[in-house]
């Protein structure tokens, strides 16, 4: 009974995924599910991010998942970004239904995606990376937030999270020098768990790497277009 009730879960979230799709699609949107654990990072590099994407209006919205809080929020919020913050009470992960309900409040709040040219939608999600990898919200990409200071065998033990990736951002890397490990540990690792994921080694403190990074979001914003939805 147990394994029946989990795939009518599976399919229900799948199929509210596909509509988030076509949702995106209508509006122009680039979505993006940022997964990581806790603290490797995933706010301090939205933060850096958007401090180089959002001047245009309109360009980003996010979606903040969390357990508690409203904190993370908040730090988005005083970067003049459409954010909405979402609470799960326990729940390890967002699902598709979250971000159908968060993008509904986003575009009450301000958020203004331009079709003609493409939006970001960053959705930061719960920390944890085992969860999450699980449920597919609709996003086009799944990128991974991966920190130096949780060892290199992180790709290994949670192997689902980084299988799934587009990309990876390797976060926090000016503190190498100060753990006895080198980049190319990491990078050996990733290569082997996630061939095909596109590899950002990158400070948002220092700014290391942040032009790499922004320089893929807005190769991969290019082939975004919107579709005349039922509405046109």
């Amino acid at each position: 009974m147990k394994a029946i009730l989990v795939r009518n879960l599976r399919a229900a979230n799948d199929a509210l995924a596909a509509t988030n799709r076509d949702t995106f699609a209508r509006h122009g949107i680039l979505a993006l599910n940022l997964m990581g654990s806790p603290g490797a990072g995933k706010t301090s590099l939205l933060e850096a991010t958007l401090a180089r994407l959002s001047p245009i209006p309109g360009r980003c919205g996010v979606i903040e998942g969390d357990i508690a809080t409203t904190r993370d929020g908040e730090r988005i919020a005083a970067h003049g970004v459409p954010v909405v913050q979402l609470n799960t009470d326990g729940a390890c992960h967002l699902d598709a239904s979250m971000i159908a309900q968060g993008l509904e409040q986003l575009l009450r709040d301000g958020f203004r995606p331009v079709p003609q040219t493409g939006s970001f939608l960053f959705i930061e999600n719960v920390g944890n990376l085992v969860c999450p990898a699980e449920f597919d919200l609709g996003a086009h990409h799944t990128v991974v937030v991966y920190s130096v200071t949780e060892g290199p065998d992180k790709p290994e033990k949670y192997p689902l999270a980084f299988q799934k990736a587009s990309a990876v951002v390797l976060t926090k890397v000016d503190l190498l020098p100060h753990l006895g490990l080198g980049q190319e540990d990491f990078l050996s690792t990733l290569t082997t768990c996630a061939p095909h994921a596109t590899v950002f080694p990158v400070s948002a403190w220092s700014g290391t790497g942040m032009d790499a990074w922004c320089r893929w979001l807005r190769q991969q914003l290019a082939p975004v277009a919107a579709w005349p939805g039922p509405e046109a």
